[in-house]
């Protein structure tokens, strides 16, 4: 009988790149996507996973106790890969009510279904349920903010600074909790931040891409000089996959894109991207609709990750520059059809 693997949040930006991803790589698993189909998830993103015979969508809320624990015992659920989470800070600060509930009570529902069904006691498995794992992924958000040097390293202390980052550095304490408690053998991945096809129209580069081609003022909060180490979304997949697959029991590992850049850089880059995919009507370059408006509160001024550990235990390396990874984020972005996908 083939191991039964739960992904959360698989309809959202990350998990839909990672689901399809990770059943066509992974024959062997039957494959639950378990989402709640908030607006930031899109059961559009999950077309390609229609042909693969080992996956199945639920959707339902990881909040809710109880539909989490029939879940977990109807599905005889094996192992767990947890995407699921409110993430966008600008709705963190105006709506933290929704971090928290998501966020924590989420994931606690989730790892606490996953100790009930897997384990008899503390340090002790039902039988056949020894190989079972939880991976959380989490953010490089929890660390706060760096000054002009330095990297976050998983020994890195909390930090957090926005109800976003705060209910997400929640989240990764209760995980390691359930390590040190009752022995699950539980993972976290601590990423920075992803780009790539299927993101949310809210985020940076779709709202660049968006505001540029409808020829509307590109918003750059404050002087556009925050700073950001950004990652190619099937190389964070890829990095996934290995964290589950083979990384120690109780260990967090940090993943970074090697790519640090400034929001205006960012934003200049696409500008550029499109000026030769998709010039302007008037001949004149997408730059010159950049627009600086008022920062949001507590944003942090840099985030970067080295990733070494993860390197040198499991191999992985980001296999996209930033060049050929914009390049390809643009293209997509840019495809037939993508009104509903992000744009």
């Amino acid at each position: 009988m083939k191991r039964t693997v739960l992904i959360t949040g698989g309809a959202g930006f990350i998990g839909s790149n990672f689901v399809p991803f990770f059943a066509a790589l992974h024959p062997e698993y039957e494959v639950v996507n378990l989402d709640l189909l908030t607006y930031a998830g899109n059961a559009a993103h999950l077309r390609e996973c229609d042909v693969l015979p080992n996956y199945s969508f639920v959707q339902g809320d990881i909040a809710d106790v109880p539909f989490v624990d029939a879940l977990f015992r109807d599905r005889d659920i094996r192992g767990v890969i947890h995407f699921a989470a409110e993430s966008h800070v600008d709705n963190s600060i105006s709506g933290p009510a929704a971090f928290v509930r998501t966020n924590l009570t989420g994931t606690f529902a989730l790892l606490d279904a996953a100790r009930r069904h897997w384990m008899e006691a503390p340090n002790r498995w039902k039988p056949g349920y020894e190989g079972c794992r939880f991976h959380h992924i989490s953010t490089d958000e929890v660390y706060g903010s760096l000054g002009e040097t330095g990297l976050f390293t998983e020994e890195t202390p909390y930090a957090p600074n926005s109800p976003y980052s705060a209910s997400k550095a929640g989240s990764d304490l209760l995980v390691r909790s359930y390590f040190h408690t009752y022995g699950m053998d539980v993972t976290t991945s601590n990423c920075s931040n992803n780009y790539g096809p299927k993101q949310h129209r809210e985020k940076l580069i779709p709202t660049v891409i968006r505001h540029a081609l409808a020829e509307r003022p590109i918003p750059i909060y404050g002087d556009g000089l925050n700073v950001r180490d950004w990652l190619y979304v099937l190389d964070h997949c890829k990095a996934v996959d290995a964290v589950y697959h083979r990384g120690r029991a109780g260990e967090t590992y940090n993943v970074g894109g090697n790519a640090e850049m400034t929001n205006l850089a960012i934003a200049g880059t696409i500008c550029s991207l499109l000026d030769a995919l998709r010039p302007r009507a008037c001949g004149r370059p997408h730059a010159e609709l950049l627009a600086f408006v008022e920062d949001r509160p507590g944003h942090d001024r840099r985030y970067a990750i080295d990733a070494s550990k993860l390197q040198a235990e499991l191999g992985w390396q980001p296999e996209e520059s930033f060049a050929s990874g914009m390049a390809k984020t643009v293209e997509w972005y840019l495809g037939p059809g993508r009104e509903g996908l992000g744009v």
